[in-house]
């Protein structure tokens, strides 16, 4: 038996942590830690556990915060810089200390470098701004994430209907440029993405779509989808409003050898009683075949995370909430192999949350 920390951000002025049980399936409500206003996206350091960054999406200026991590994930904060723009929505650790956060209100991205504890920000960086888009039903860029792949930036531009390529210019760190691009359907508005096998899957918010296709050829190559499906499930009610927002696809492991494919839907319109779903899809032969529509009982799921995160048996369980409701926060355990979700804990002490940092009892 593990015992998981689990942090979790909002649009509040805290981080919260909870702990999951898995003895018992009990998801407790710990305590809550003061953050600048709108934590929405928290993320861990790649290597070191006890740092968690932090968005403050906040308009018109956005932040970036750094915190250390102690027992039942206390956090303390370290250090705060801006974002560089307005709303950002999204952070990420890279694998050479800098710090990745894009800024969807602005349509700008900006690349810290840390000093070597990586709790301080340097202010030596360049504010890569995307441009207007000429197609497409938004009018403005919208980056939404940033992703590293190898050496590179994958940011996925809502409002441009791409995924920017961005590299750093002659080794500089903190300075980055956009090299290439990847087309997406116009109007679809690209959110979230992953890789894996060199293959890019990637969550439209817009459409409410997965996609899948080969990862271009550096640095400005193009590949054609070889899947496209809606993750909407059927029979929605009348009034319904769907915008697609979290990918996950957890490592194959024995006891889950297939790496499934979980997309979350916001319902933004009348809601099923149900709430909302997670799909589940696989990839056959480069086709995305829906294997199960999960309904949740949450309220416009923003935030998903898996338990890989934190290791020993931790990939068995997703932790999602609402953006909306009352519902709060729930662990379901993956069944059937990874092909179904059984909810398994719920805790409805704070009744949204948007985002989740899985830690094991060794690591706090």
């Amino acid at each position: 038996m593990v015992n998981f920390t689990i942090l979790a951000g909002g649009y509040t002025t805290y981080v919260a942590s909870y702990l999951f049980n898995t003895e018992d399936n009990s998801l407790t409500y710990l305590n809550q830690y003061t953050t600048g206003a709108n934590p929405s996206w928290i993320i861990s350091h790649p290597t070191n556990k006890t740092i968690l960054y932090a968005t403050n999406e906040n308009t018109p200026d956005g932040a970036l915060q750094s915190f250390t991590v102690g027992p039942e994930g206390a956090i303390t904060l370290v250090d705060t810089i801006s974002s560089g723009g307005s709303g950002p929505p999204y952070c990420a650790g890279l694998s050479t200390g800098q710090v990745a956060v894009v800024n969807y209100g602005s349509g700008t991205a900006r690349v810290l470098p840390t000093a070597r504890d990586y709790l301080h920000f340097s202010n030596d960086s360049t504010i890569v701004t995307f441009p207007v888009p000429t197609t497409g039903t938004q009018g403005v860029s919208e980056p939404h994430m940033a992703y590293q792949y190898y050496d590179e930036l994958f940011i996925p531009d809502k409002g441009n209907d791409k995924i920017w390529r961005l590299g750093e210019v002659d080794g500089s760190p903190g300075d980055f440029a956009v090299h290439g691009e990847i087309l997406q359907p116009v109007g679809s508005g690209p959110r979230h993405i992953r890789i894996r096998d060199d293959q890019l899957y990637t969550i439209h918010e817009l459409a409410s779509t997965l996609t899948l296709q080969e990862v271009p050829i550096f640095p400005n190559g193009t590949s054609r989808l070889l899947s496209n499906v809606s993750i909407i499930p059927p029979d929605p009610p009348a009034g319904s409003a769907f915008a697609a927002a979290e990918i996950l696809i957890p490592e194959p492991t024995a006891e889950y050898p297939t790496p499934y494919i979980y997309t979350s839907n916001r319902n933004t319109g009348v809601q099923d009683t149900r709430g909302d779903t997670i799909a589940i899809f696989e990839n056959v032969d480069n086709n995305l075949v829906l294997r199960n529509q999960v309904y949740t009982g949450l309220d416009q799921i923003r935030g998903m995370m898996s338990g890989e995160q934190a290791g020993y048996g931790g990939d068995a369980y997703i932790v999602a909430a609402g953006y909306a409701g009352t519902a709060g926060v729930k662990v379901f355990k993956r069944t059937e192999g990874g092909a179904n979700l059984e909810e398994v804990a719920v805790n409805t002490v704070i009744p949204t949350r948007t985002a989740f940092v899985w830690l094991n009892q060794y690591q706090v």
